[in-house]
């Protein structure tokens, strides 16, 4: 399954569907979306920035240890970049284990480092102009216990 960093939206059914075919052996699968929320109405657009090529090859290696460290059959990450609307998805995660406890540990462990480590720049259009999001130490903290 692997890796996507792309523009265009995709369809969460569709992916979660083929994702889990062909894996026999498995147990669980986990999929998480995520969204870009208006926080209150107060942000109209966020637009995600990053390096090609670099991104996907940080994406690739937080994967392969995922699958490592949680014994995966399969993972795969997606995430969009450019400009979007309160309500788009930004990315998803989807993870496949024998059991659930890895499939969701995986899932959270790639969350995690999405959230705070991802090579992705966000900026986000307010009423009162524009600025790039800044780590939180909430983000931090969640990627520590790793």
């Amino acid at each position: 399954m692997g890796v996507r960093v792309q523009a265009e939206p995709f369809d969460f059914g569709a992916e979660a569907a083929a994702f889990g075919r062909g894996l026999p052996d498995v147990g669980a699968i986990v999929t998480f979306s995520g969204i870009v929320r208006a926080d209150g109405g107060a942000m109209s657009e966020m637009v995600i920035e990053h390096y090609p090529g670099m991104t996907e090859r940080a994406l690739g290696a937080i994967r392969a240890e995922a699958i490592a460290r949680f014994g995966l059959a399969e993972a795969l990450v997606i995430h969009r970049f450019g400009p979007m609307r309160p309500g788009d998805q930004i990315m998803m995660v989807a993870t496949a284990a024998r059991h659930r406890a890895d499939a969701f540990a995986a899932a959270e462990f790639l969350m995690d480092y999405l959230k705070s480590r991802a090579p992705f720049w966000k900026k986000e259009t307010r009423p009162d102009g524009t600025d790039w999001v800044a780590a939180r130490d909430e983000d931090e903290a969640a990627l520590r216990r790793w």
